[in-house]
């Protein structure tokens, strides 16, 4: 049998290019090899010098809830290196923080969404390693909702923490492709990628991730689960909006709703190809909006046998839900006006979304679920060209 490894399995069978160099590791708890042991943990005890590691959004621990929850910086308990925080004060690395290294190790594990604020640190480090001459190390894993691609492409001039690059919502790659095609944009040499071994990103029932042979380990507090990952390309659109996106409950992310949605009437617009993943269902979050309030709401499920992978397509699902909402109750309530990821001027679903596209196709009237298909379509076509080069798998 084929057995698959992480990226860094690969490494710690042969570790003499990092003999003698001063080593950095940028991970959080998902940051582990196939035995569960994690990365920094393993590489010391291979004798790797690492002096130094980098926590992203939500800690190097996984410990901060809900987004804009800042790090602090602190020293390992154990090891005794310093955990230098890149979502508190500073969100990229600076030129004191990469000084006496010699390489940085790159390996976090992303969900497969431009909105998972791992690749806008990713593309940073492929900047930031470049301009001061340091060797990037990208310790390749699975993208476990695999290679469909979902979601509009984010317009030029609309980036953000949230929004790195012009790509659509669900880009289909795994972290060390992403990390050739950053490099291509940012014009600077690709970066050393340690490939994972006997990876299929379309085999069955993972269909992206090893299903069976590696354990999921949450490498956000909320990604709880694959359906939660399938899921979360069309339920972070939910940031933007008064709806629940299920923070506080059980199954965050793979829920929507509020005390007044009309969950019923919405389930029976939706076609039926992309009806056979949801049913109505009650919840109550104990945090977060709607805190302590029972909502009606709908559930998507893609664990099951009826589950089409090539066809789910979880962005333009909640977009329609959105759709159906706006034409059910026009008045609704529908969005959310606050700061989000540090963007101060613009409205949250157009920060999440890298344009206002799907806002005012909401909102308008006049706009049909078949423009909303076109416009998918034609961003599918695009990216699917563009990523063909870097495709490692």
């Amino acid at each position: 049998m084929n057995h698959f490894r992480f990226g860094i399995d690969e490494l710690l069978n042969d570790l003499e290019a990092l003999e003698d160099k001063r080593v950095a590791v940028v991970g959080h708890p998902a940051s582990v090899t196939s035995k569960l042991i994690h990365t920094v943990d393993a590489l010391i005890a291979k004798g790797v010098k690492v002096v130094r590691s980098f926590g992203p959004q939500h800690g190097m621990r996984g410990d901060k809830q809900d987004n804009m929850i800042e790090s602090e910086d602190y020293l390992d308990p154990h090891h005794k290196i310093p955990v230098i925080s890149l979502y508190g004060r500073y969100r990229y690395p600076q030129k004191n923080m990469l000084e006496d290294i010699d390489a940085v190790l790159f390996d976090l594990q992303d969900i497969g969404c431009r909105v998972y604020t791992f690749i806008t640190t990713l593309r940073y480090f492929v900047e930031a390693c470049a301009k001061n001459n340091i060797a990037l190390w990208v310790l390749d894993r699975p993208n476990p909702i695999g290679r469909p691609i979902d979601g509009l492409l984010l317009e030029e001039g609309a980036q953000s923490f949230v929004g790195c690059d012009v790509m659509p919502m669900r880009h289909g790659l795994t972290t060390g492709e992403l990390a050739c095609w950053f490099a291509e944009q940012l014009g600077c040499s690709r970066p050393i990628v340690i490939k994972m071994k006997n990876y299929d990103p379309d085999a069955a029932p993972g269909f992206g991730w090893p299903v069976g042979e590696r354990a999921w380990i949450n490498p956000s507090p909320n990604a709880s689960s694959i359906n939660m990952a399938r899921c979360f390309p069309g339920t972070v659109l939910l940031e933007g909006t008064t709806l629940s996106e299920g923070r506080g409950t059980s199954c965050p992310l793979e829920v929507l709703g509020a005390p007044d949605f009309p969950s019923d009437e919405i389930l029976t617009q939706i076609p039926s190809e992309l009806g056979r993943y949801l049913r109505p269902c009650f919840f109550t979050p104990t945090f977060h909006k709607h805190a302590n309030q029972l909502c009606r709401g709908i559930q998507i499920h893609t664990d099951h046998s009826d589950y089409r992978h090539e066809h789910f397509k979880p962005f333009h699902l909640v977009a329609l839900i959105l759709k159906y909402l706006r034409q059910t109750k026009p008045e609704y309530n529908l969005w959310r006006h606050h700061e989000y990821e540090y963007e101060h001027s613009r409205v949250p679903i157009d920060v999440i979304c890298g344009s206002d596209c799907i806002r005012k196709w909401i909102d308008e009237e006049n706009h049909t679920s078949l423009k909303l298909e076109n416009m998918l379509t034609a961003s599918t076509a695009q990216w699917n060209k563009t990523r063909i080069p870097y495709l490692l798998y």
